[in-house]
């Protein structure tokens, strides 16, 4: 599962890693409305990762690759705007490995703080006009440090997919075969994980991508059959999914896997942020919100019976909470 040069991974590669990191996640539950329910006329299962340790599903993938290591690791580097940040620095911390994490300098203040507070180091770099990649490389170069990529990974896709394995056997264990799923996709790594595992267990139900607006490069590429870039001037408060173009491992199994995407409006998102509030009481930040938001907003086929959305994060300053709450709520 470490080789680099292969872009696939198996269901047994997912399994593998559920094995290895159950000690240090959380089964998040699927959660649900009634009233929603009844307002969408279909059941809607919400897979709360905003509720697993540092916020989001990152700490999946992140846990499975640090712990896979072998022990003449002593450090890793990685790159992120927040979220896998926070989850390389955790899983470091608990291996007792060292932590550097280049992060934009207009990261959410509670990211860069989180992973500091889990050990870590912290770089910033401007993320409009510096390269990222570059600067991890050159400091992992420098320390003989492992390099962590937020998708473009195979031990990440794995520990990913085990959100995919969870919402089976809690299907499973309700009685419920969704005929849809709907998750967040930035770099791609969440979609492609989970993805493979729902198809192996839930093959009849279809996948869709969600992703912000003008950053639909993913659901551009799924059109094209080519990987497709976004805009440079494109923004978007959804800053745990905003990525310059699908990673090329990735695209390699969401083409085969998907049905299709949604883009959706930072407007929308905030509606979408307050309606979850109201309704599931749960705090999402915008990135981890666009999933819920194609749900709540009609974009699933006629005659859907029951669908699952992944809240893929948490990690939201009060500004940005605030900012939401005022927003009018959907429902």
């Amino acid at each position: 599962m470490n080789n680099q040069t292969n872009p696939a991974i198996s269901i047994d590669d997912i399994r593998t890693a559920a094995t290895l990191i159950t000690p240090y996640i959380v089964r998040t539950p699927l959660v649900e409305s009634a009233r929603l329910n009844d307002w969408l006329g279909f059941r809607l299962l919400v897979k709360a990762e905003c509720l697993q340790h540092t916020g989001s599903f990152k700490l999946r993938g992140a846990t499975n690759t640090v712990m896979s290591l072998p022990d003449s690791i002593t450090d890793v580097v990685a790159y992120s705007s927040g979220n896998h940040a926070q989850a390389v620095a955790r899983a470091a911390s608990l291996r007792g490995m060292r932590a550097v994490i280049v992060m934009p300098a207009d990261a959410p203040a509670m990211k860069i703080d989180g992973t500091r507070a889990y050990g870590a180091e912290v770089v910033t770099y401007d993320r409009y006009s510096e390269s990222r990649e570059a600067i991890s490389g050159a400091i992992a170069a420098e320390r003989g440090a492992e390099l962590i990529p937020p998708f473009e990974d195979v031990r990440v896709m794995a520990g990913q997919g085990t959100v995919g394995l969870e919402i089976a056997r809690q299907c499973a264990e309700i009685g419920v075969t969704p005929d849809h799923l709907i998750s967040c996709c930035g770099g791609g790594g969440l979609i492609a994980g989970v993805s493979l595992a729902i198809r192996a267990n839930l093959p009849t139900a279809k996948i869709w991508a969600a992703e912000p607006a003008d950053f639909d490069d993913t659901i551009r590429s799924l059109a094209s059959g080519n990987i497709e870039t976004v805009d440079p001037a494109a923004r978007s408060i959804c800053d745990a999914v905003v990525t310059p173009a699908p990673g090329e491992m990735t695209f390699a199994i969401n083409r085969t896997t998907l049905a299709g995407g949604f883009g959706v409006s930072d407007d929308l998102v905030l509606r979408v942020m307050a309606t979850a509030f109201k309704h599931l009481k749960l705090v999402i930040e915008p990135g981890g919100a666009v999933a819920l938001a194609a749900a709540l907003d009609g974009r699933l086929p006629a005659g859907t019976e029951y669908a699952v959305a992944v809240a893929s994060g948490g990690n939201v300053d009060a500004e940005m909470f605030t900012r939401a709450l005022q927003a009018e709520t959907l429902v």
